[in-house]
């Protein structure tokens, strides 16, 4: 049995989601199961809508219930969708402990941890209960010193111009 692979694509350059359904196709077409739990992207309905087209090999979950960005957000609302995506999170979490599927992606999740919604110690809760050959995937913006150990590979995606 293959071990598993742990990516990071992070950066101000836009790819990074794209990258990482990339390698969901790749892996849905060798007949493996796929997770993507999205964070911070809004309702974006039209892209989800067409997304959904690849399940049931690709499932796709948002826990977003606002549609201004996170960044809009007043205090009270900043909580209640807090609250919204730390229950992602925690989903994400159970997909891993119980080896739900093959792959995992967590898009936008360094986002997570810039909104303090979570913590370097619940994604190393979580990385402790993973199976050793299931890939899991992060992307972001910012690449945070203590997510780095987690993983295999990094990619920093940067415009150049």
């Amino acid at each position: 049995m293959s071990s598993g692979v742990v990516q990071i694509y992070y950066g101000d350059g836009h790819g990074k989601s794209t990258a990482a359904l990339g390698n969901a196709i790749h892996a849905a077409s060798e007949g493996k199961s796929v997770i993507v739990i999205q964070f911070l992207k809004g309702k974006m309905e039209k892209e989800l809508e067409f997304l959904q087209r690849l399940e049931p090999e690709i499932k796709f979950f948002r826990f977003s219930k606002s549609d201004a960005p996170f960044d809009e957000l007043g205090e009270d609302e900043k909580k209640e969708e807090s609250i919204n995506l730390k229950n992602g999170f925690n989903y994400g979490k159970k997909v891993i402990s119980t080896g739900a599927c093959d792959m995992i992606i967590f898009d936008e999740i360094l986002g997570l941890l810039d909104h303090k919604v979570i913590t370097i110690e619940d994604i190393r809760g979580m990385m402790e209960c993973r199976p050793e050959e299931m890939d899991i995937i992060f992307t972001g913006r910012i690449l945070q010193d203590g997510v780095r150990e987690f993983a295999d590979e990094i990619y920093n995606i940067a415009p150049e111009k």
